[in-house]
């Protein structure tokens, strides 16, 4: 493994990095969090038309720029030291693979070229909440237990005289409120035969409503998407397509791409620690002199540089991607609680920015999480603990 970046990964990290430092202060995520959208629309139109950050590891034929998943995780980084609020993950992390790997030819031609040119953006919805296990990063994902089972719980699919229709909900949908195309896990083939398949349908469809909820973490958009008898399209052509193996290769992926974005955020908050410290005077001096408040961001930066190769050799191997997620989460939420700690008595005000990055860590947790979790099934699925069912068990005993 080559571990240098090249001239043109470097640039797409200091354009990146200079274009939001000007346009997404704290102000600016404050003020776009609470527009409809919960992005800056003229920001992500001008982060997409500008530099094609939807459509980075996107294929050429299909409008991107056929870049790796290490050219991705760079701009993840950069956007989550900004704590950008954006479609970025929803759309190109988690939507765009799973079109471009089960989508039909017509599918793909259709939606990619749109997807990369920031014009569509898109969401995953599974029933339950239950974004990790359906990506297959805290629980085997084929036991479809995350999708309601096939019986009453979950989405159930139809297919009739007039198509395929929808009907269920599903909560906590990431940018589910805003995107204008929905990629649903919905079970068919009644509780016998089921089988969890994925279906595209559009925002202007007819029985589906959306709801934003409120979330801890603002800059992380939520919503409850509720369907009844609502038409839609399957993703693909072939009903026995692999899409739980889809779902768990994107899970992979999307680890290292949420591990270099959590790296982002928790160097971010260093920063903005270190430079309170230079400045804010005790006893006649900086803070960041004394000796105790030293080792603490010695400490701080040793976790995040950690946290970072982790995170960079899963975007070279995707199948590192939920242990440097684990790695990534828990430096994120161990520097922003720390910086919390060492701003003193403003840090604790809820007015203060340093809220912003205690907010992420904490509902990326919830959300791809929790850490623990993480690392349990990694282990399981390294063999570290002998052969494990798809239930969690190992020789009859639970390691949940």
């Amino acid at each position: 493994m080559d571990a240098a970046f090249t001239a043109e990964q470097d640039e797409i990290r200091r354009t990146l990095r200079d274009l939001l430092a000007k346009h997404s202060g704290p102000g600016e995520v404050r003020a776009a969090v609470r527009t409809a959208e919960g992005h800056d629309r003229a920001l992500w139109r001008r982060l997409a038309q500008e530099l094609g950050l939807p459509g980075l590891a996107l294929p050429e034929e299909y409008g991107g720029a056929g870049c790796t998943a290490t050219e991705l995780a760079l701009a993840c980084e950069e956007t989550g030291r900004a704590l950008l609020p954006s479609p970025l993950l929803a759309t190109a992390v988690l939507a765009a693979p799973l079109i471009a790997a089960l989508g039909t030819p017509a599918q793909r031609a259709g939606l990619l070229p749109r997807i990369a040119d920031g014009a569509l953006t898109a969401a995953l919805a599974v029933p339950g909440g239950s974004m990790a296990a359906a990506l297959g990063l805290t629980a085997d994902n084929r036991s479809g237990g995350w999708a309601g089972g096939g019986r009453a719980g979950g989405v159930q699919a139809r297919l009739g005289d007039g198509g395929w229709r929808l009907y269920g909900e599903a909560d906590r949908v990431l940018d589910g409120h805003s995107a204008g195309l929905l990629l649903v896990a919905a079970h068919t083939g009644g509780y016998p035969r089921s089988r969890t398949l994925l279906f595209l349908a559009r925002a202007e469809a007819e029985g589906l409503t959306r709801t934003r909820l409120t979330s801890m973490d603002e800059t992380r958009p939520l919503a409850r998407v509720e369907l009844r008898d609502t038409p839609a399209e399957l993703l693909g052509s072939d009903e026995a397509a692999d899409v739980c193996g889809a779902l768990a290769a994107t899970g992979r992926t999307a680890a290292a791409h949420l591990a270099a974005e959590a790296v982002g955020a928790a160097a971010g908050a260093l920063a903005r620690t270190v430079a309170y410290v230079k400045e804010r005077e005790q006893f006649g001096r900086a803070i960041g002199s004394f000796q105790a408040v030293k080792h603490r961001l010695a400490d701080l930066y040793v976790r995040v540089e950690a946290a970072r190769s982790a995170a960079y050799h899963a975007a070279w191997d995707p199948a590192a991607g939920p242990l440097a997620l684990a790695q990534a989460l828990e430096a994120a939420r161990t520097v922003a609680g720390e910086a919390v700690q060492l701003h003193g008595g403003i840090g604790f005000t809820w007015e203060h920015e340093a809220h912003l990055y205690v907010k992420r860590a904490a509902g990326d947790e919830l959300l791809f999480g929790p850490v623990h979790r993480l690392r349990d099934h990694a282990a399981g699925q390294a063999g570290l603990f002998g052969d494990v069912t798809p239930d969690g068990l190992v020789h009859g005993v639970a390691v949940r």
